[in-house]
């Protein structure tokens, strides 16, 4: 975990959404979020139909996906 130096934090709390950061080594751009806020989203993007996807079981089920 990394903690925010005490300019970050009036940068943070001057910002009205959410915070651009760019890796300068990368230039990739990463968005800082509050916890409750990503993992309400992790909940929307997974929904309620995602749970049991990943048994093993149900890979049976392969064998009626259309194939090309």
């Amino acid at each position: 975990m990394i903690e925010l130096t005490e300019e970050q934090q009036q940068v943070l709390s001057a910002e009205k959404g959410p915070l651009q950061i760019v890796d300068p080594l990368t230039q990739e751009v990463y968005v800082l979020v509050r916890k409750d806020v990503y993992e309400l989203g992790r909940r929307v993007i997974d929904g309620p139909n995602r749970a049991g996807w990943d048994d093993p079981e149900l890979d049976i089920y392969e064998q009626y996906r259309k194939k090309p």
